[in-house]
């Protein structure tokens, strides 16, 4: 039986072929962290007293604050870089942009390649071909010292765009349409492989776009099979990276076709990206502010669709435009092409290169009662700020920023007028109305429940951005479901041994470990959920918090219920009632009786 293109990867990087299900040990031949997860992975190595097994493969990477403007990211970058100069690792600075679009460009990824960093999206990888996953911080020190890392094989989903898109589609269409059929939860624990008459001609910086949103589908990572520009594009300077692609046999646990016919202009409204309509479905809904930019539409290409739109013209009175390039060489070009001088001629602000308004603090949050079109890949509540949030592609950014309603670059209105001091305040009220490790751990746990009903909990509504800086674990527990409507006083209710129950896809969003850490800080026994976003899982595996997989919501438990839940059996009990969870594996039962994956 042939292979996936993720099977084929990690079966090269492993002792064996693999299949999917299997938990394999992965050597990884890029290990990063960034500036918000770095000074966590180095506390970690050095309080499990373990050093960098290679730091030639090994490098940091500060992009999310490159402005270093906030005193807990100085600090924590500072860390970060004597580290690296203590022990030879290599680091791209704050001048250099995103680290996965840094690690494409320097030709550090390429087809066939694995990597991994502290950034949820490190699965952009997938659009040359690579298998790139997010990790939290014990995952990545773990790759540091041992250079490999566990990983259950995916099952691979292979989704078909069928048709031509209309004249105004772009990337970020096809992928907000993508993200409409499948919902939060369509690629969930599983690669996916895109086909498609367009794709073969597809661009690098297109397919960059798509890939890149697979996280918030649930998946793994979406992959590409490299064409004649990728290749080059990766091997122009004297890399040595072959074709890959998946066998002819290889066998998938699904085939979702995607009609793309006649796609239009297309826009997720504020809160899920997932609820995808028409941009003609919300054009003339106000706007405040635009922008540009993020690991998602950040390239080149996606500056040059913006100043073709904005060339000559003013933005409207009543919009700021932010844009942010996703790398120095992206900078520099657009500086070179003349792109800059058309773009702050139109009246935009230009920032430093990097992630941008998904990091609290940095261009492209926005404020209550402001409503912003953006080019990223989240508009969770909160995430970029305390307004509203549209996604769409960086033509109907422009277009919006031009007339200062949502606009299709076709049917650009004259600009609105600004709104009144009296309107702004009216909006903003409305808005505004270390634990030491353990073995032989209990496997029947005891505990009352709290049913927390809602789906697709994301990590900034567990543990908002703003606090990414707190690195000490005694801090984190105060902030926990601290942004999810209705549970904000939980910090104050939780007892200690008490167990969370949740409804699907729960912790999907970013990488942050301290999502998982606050839940450990407050003495909360277990989460329970019928599913987890990937990374989360991890993460809450490797510190030794049992996440189990049930569907009790609907089980007749209330809150303050006792229950009985027995890992090793998946047995969950109490007084008028049993259900099933899905027993531990043993690679997680190993990790939770030594106290967390770095625990000897």
């Amino acid at each position: 039986m042939g292979q996936t293109i993720i099977e084929k990867i990690i079966s090269r990087h492993s002792d064996h072929d693999v299949r999917p299900g299997e938990i394999a040990d992965v050597e990884i031949d890029v290990r990063v962290a960034r500036d918000f997860g770095g000074a966590n992975v180095v506390k970690n190595l050095q309080q499990a007293g373990l050093t960098v097994a290679d730091p030639g493969k090994t490098l940091f990477t500060f992009d999310t604050n490159p402005g270093g403007s906030d005193q807990g990211y100085a600090a924590n970058q500072q860390f970060c870089r004597e580290y690296a100069r203590e022990h030879g690792i290599g680091l791209r600075d704050i001048t250099q942009g995103i680290g996965t679009h840094i690690a494409i460009e320097d030709g550090l990824v390429g087809p066939g390649s694995t990597f991994i960093s502290t950034d949820s999206h490190a699965n952009i990888m997938g659009a040359v071909g690579a298998f790139g996953q997010g990790m939290g911080d014990q995952d990545i020190a773990a790759a540091w010292a041992n250079g490999s890392i566990w990983f259950k094989v995916p099952a691979t989903i292979k989704l078909i765009l069928k048709g031509t898109p209309g004249p105004l589609a772009r990337a970020k269409d096809i992928v907000l349409a993508m993200a409409g059929q499948l919902g939060a939860g369509g690629l969930l624990g599983c690669a996916a492989e895109i086909y498609g008459d367009i794709v073969d001609e597809m661009p690098l910086a297109d397919r960059i776009t798509i890939a890149s949103m697979c996280t918030e589908m649930g998946g793994i990572t979406a992959l590409f099979t490299p064409n004649d520009e990728v290749m080059q594009f990766c091997n122009r300077n004297s890399g040595n990276f072959e074709p890959i692609a998946a066998d002819a046999d290889a066998e998938y646990k699904d085939t979702v076709e995607i009609d793309i016919d006649g796609l239009e202009p297309m826009t997720a409204r504020p809160g899920h990206p997932e609820d995808v309509v028409p941009v003609a479905e919300v054009a003339g809904r106000r706007v405040d502010s635009v922008f540009i930019g993020s690991c998602t539409n950040g390239r080149l290409e996606d500056l040059r669709m913006a100043a073709d739109i904005l060339r000559g013209k003013k933005v409207a009175d009543s919009v700021i435009l932010k844009i942010v390039p996703s790398t120095r060489s992206v900078w520099e070009a657009a500086l070179a092409e003349g792109l800059v001088k058309d773009l702050m001629d139109a009246g935009a602000l230009i920032g430093n290169a990097g992630c941008a308004g998904c990091a609290a603090g940095q261009i492209g949050q926005n404020g209550p009662g402001e409503v912003t079109v953006s080019t990223g890949n989240r508009n969770y509540a909160g995430k970029q700020g305390k307004g509203e949030v549209y996604l769409a592609s960086p033509a109907t950014a422009a277009a919006s920023a031009l007339s200062g309603v949502i606009s299709r670059e076709d049917d650009i209105p004259a600009p609105r007028a600004a709104a009144s001091v009296e309107t702004v305040r009216q909006n903003a009220a409305a808005v505004q109305s270390e634990t030491p490790a353990s073995t032989n751990k209990p496997t029947v746990l005891k505990g009352r429940v709290w049913l927390v009903n809602e789906d697709n909990i994301d990590t900034d509504m567990i543990f908002h951005n703003r606090h990414l800086a707190v690195t000490e674990l005694t801090e984190m527990g105060q902030y926990a479901f601290g942004n999810l409507p209705g549970w904000e006083d939980f910090p104050g209710k939780v007892q200690e041994g008490d167990l969370v129950i949740t409804g699907p896809n729960f912790g999907c969003g970013s990488s942050r470990q301290q999502a998982v850490d606050c839940f450990s800080t407050l003495g909360v026994k277990a989460l329970i959920a019928p599913s987890y976003g990937a990374i989360y899982e991890r993460n809450a595996i490797n510190a030794g918090l049992p996440v189990v997989v049930a569907d009790l919501l609907n089980s007749g438990l209330k809150n303050g219920t006792m229950v009985e839940l027995d890992l090793e059996t998946g047995d969950v009990t109490w007084d008028s009632g049993a259900a099933m969870a899905q027993p531990f594996s043993k690679v997680q039962m190993d990790i939770y009786q030594r106290g967390g994956l770095l625990a000897r």
